[in-house]
């Protein structure tokens, strides 16, 4: 009886930490499908990192458009389903962008949306 109460007790402490990832339909998980697997840039995302972690792939950032990111007050910011999102220092890879493109990689929780990294385009 003992283990099904200590069963209970470590269910009830994981259950808010996973929560937010179920309430979000898991968009703050890894989602890659394997359509990028033949890309020559695939080792170099999958390498990308920030000063807060990996980013994780290629699939799980998207291309931001020119109008939807800018610098503002000396900081990035991005455009993220129709509201301005301040970019975290931390959060801005600062190696040269081999993509070309402008990208973010954003993480939904039931708190909100934080940015994991942030890539700006090239400046050719």
């Amino acid at each position: 009886m003992d283990r099904l109460k200590l069963s209970l007790r470590s269910a009830l402490l994981v259950a808010p930490l996973v929560a937010p990832f179920v309430l979000w339909g898991g968009n703050a998980l890894g989602r890659d499908d394997g359509r990028y697997a033949d890309s020559p840039l695939k080792p170099w995302f999958d390498g990308l990192r920030s000063h807060l972690g990996p980013c994780c792939s290629d699939a799980d950032g998207f291309a931001v458009a020119d109008p939807d990111w800018d610098s503002h007050n000396g900081h990035y910011r991005v455009r993220l389903d129709g509201e301005w999102v301040e970019v975290p220092d931390e959060a801005v890879i600062t190696e040269p962008n081999r993509a070309g493109r402008t990208m973010v990689w954003p993480v939904k929780t039931a708190f909100g949306v934080s940015i994991r990294c942030f890539m700006p385009g090239s400046m050719i």
